[in-house]
């Protein structure tokens, strides 16, 4: 896997789906990511995850950023308050169940 042979972060998400439909469904793509040795960090998020690798990327360049630092602050506190605004929704709701 090219990530063993670079000094970069990998974000294996292509990877993944590169394997999807190949003999092992894309079993050997996530084998090879979790079993990196020492040395070689791998930022792995899960399959389907464009939306959580974009936030993880922009993490990474906002460490050296600082308006990008403020930019991705403000955008996970918007999504904070978007998860918790659809939480308190979702506990108004009510249901009746009938047994019988």
């Amino acid at each position: 896997m090219p990530c063993d042979w670079t000094r970069e972060r990998a974000l294996p998400g292509e990877q993944l789906r590169e394997a999807q439909g190949r003999m092992l469904d894309g079993l050997d793509a996530m084998l090879s990511i979790i079993q990196m040795p020492p040395g070689i960090p791998v930022a792995t998020v899960g399959v389907n995850g464009a939306l959580n690798a974009a936030i993880l990327a922009a993490e990474m360049l906002a460490l050296g950023d600082a308006q990008m630092a403020v930019k991705v602050a403000n955008y996970k506190e918007n999504l904070k308050n978007k998860i918790t605004k659809a939480n308190a929704e979702l506990k108004e709701v009510k249901y009746q169940f009938k047994t019988n």
